[in-house]
């Protein structure tokens, strides 16, 4: 598909409001690495929905929230027109999402002295596992683990104290945080490998049939032609890469 030529049904699913209403997740600082004077949100992120907007034709205005979940929550409200957080099924229920245009990989932090391992080591009983509750790896905890016991937080940082003041067994996470995370805690290691690597997409309310084939279509564009590799650079970001 040329997604140079937007037909006028497309236009009229994604810029009812005469632009294009793009929500933002504030929360993940490898896509969204800094603000503008004005509020704004600067990272891939933002690039990815400026992007869409200029081959829209029209501006775009971001609607920023505080974690993914609440992006989840604005679709069903009409609150933006396109949403760039994880992919995932619960998510896939009111949204149409794209193919991932990066990834993140998503694994575990142990304390000093930890018996674990490995990955595979840590579905087992009595094993407690901090968690950013509403994060895509945390849903993807939520779906898969059989054993283990999720601690669920209401960000990224309260995970990290819980796990340090509970003294809970394990600490989930976005790799490039973990990184962060492990200097802080002497002994502390993470394990090596991951157990799901989150795909950052494009998503639109399901009822905008047309506009999702569009901006299917577009995503791939911007990774065939090296645009989201151009983001990446551009900002910096370490532990983002783009997806296949």
């Amino acid at each position: 598909m040329n997604t140079s030529v937007v037909n006028s049904v497309v236009l009229t699913e994604l810029t009812k409001t005469g632009k294009l209403r793009a929500g933002v997740n504030l929360s993940n600082f490898l896509l969204v690495t800094d603000r503008a004077a004005n509020g704004d949100p600067i990272g891939v992120s933002p690039d990815i929905a400026q992007e869409i907007a200029s081959r829209l034709g029209v501006e775009v205005e971001f609607v920023c929230y505080p974690d993914p979940g609440a992006v989840c929550d604005a679709a069903e409200l009409g609150e933006w027109d396109i949403g760039n957080i994880g992919a995932e099924p619960q998510r896939a229920e009111t949204i149409a999402f794209t193919s991932a245009y990066c990834e993140i990989e998503a694994t575990y932090l142990v304390p000093a002295g930890s018996r674990l391992q490995s990955i595979s080591d840590v579905d087992q009983s009595g094993i407690r596992i901090a968690t950013k509750g509403r994060a895509a790896y945390g849903l993807w905890l939520e779906k898969n683990l059989r054993h283990a016991q999720l601690v669920r937080s209401g960000s990224i940082d309260a995970s990290f104290d819980d796990f340090v003041v509970q003294g809970l067994e394990v600490l989930a996470g976005l790799k490039p945080r973990l990184l962060r995370d492990v200097e802080r805690l002497p002994g502390a290691r993470i394990l090596e490998g991951k157990f799901s690597a989150v795909q950052q997409s494009v998503g639109t309310p399901r009822k905008n049939t047309n506009a999702a084939a569009w901006l299917a279509a577009t995503v791939e564009e911007l990774k065939a032609s090296g645009f989201v590799a151009g983001a990446i650079a551009k900002h910096n970001v370490q532990g983002l890469t783009v997806a296949p």
